[in-house]
Formats: C-alpha cells, sequence, structure tokens
C-alpha cells in the first residue's frame, strides 16, 4: 500500500518555501498585496506579512489589502475543502 501522505508533505514544503522566497526590489515597490495575500491563502500558509515587510524593508507593504486577500481566498479555499 503506498503512503498518500509523502504526496501532501512535499506539496506542504513546497508551499512553505515558497511562502519564504526573498522578493527583489523591483518586486517590493510593484508588488500587488492584494494578490500577494491571496496567494499565500492558496498555498494554504499562514499570513506573511511580517516577512514581506523585513524583505520589502523602505517599501510600504500595505497590509490592509494584503490580509484582505488572504481572508478572502482563505474563506473560498475553506469552501472548497
Amino acid at each position: 500500500m503506498v503512503n498518500k501522505a509523502w504526496p501532501l508533505a512535499r506539496l506542504m514544503a513546497c508551499a512553505l518555501l515558497c511562502g519564504c522566497a526573498a522578493m527583489s526590489e523591483s518586486e517590493c515597490s510593484s508588488a500587488n498585496w492584494f494578490q500577494i495575500g491571496k496567494r499565500d491563502a492558496r498555498m494554504g500558509v499562514r499570513p506573511q506579512l511580517a516577512n514581506y515587510a523585513r524583505q520589502c524593508a523602505g517599501f510600504n507593504a500595505s497590509e490592509k489589502e494584503y490580509l484582505e486577500g488572504w481572508q478572502l481566498e482563505y474563506w473560498e479555499f475553506s469552501e472548497i475543502m
């Protein structure tokens, strides 16, 4: 019998690593924080705004837009599951 937990574990590891990916200066300056929040929720990670704020020091990471996107996608994603 094949262990079905391995594909899920691999997916979660990728999601966590993608959530930790560094953003370049140009990405920080032109970021759509609403869409980034949606992407993070879709990947199943908790809000990562503190990480983005640290990576994008000197740029305004919009907490309001990010959390609105994260919450919207989180609720849509959780309804599917």
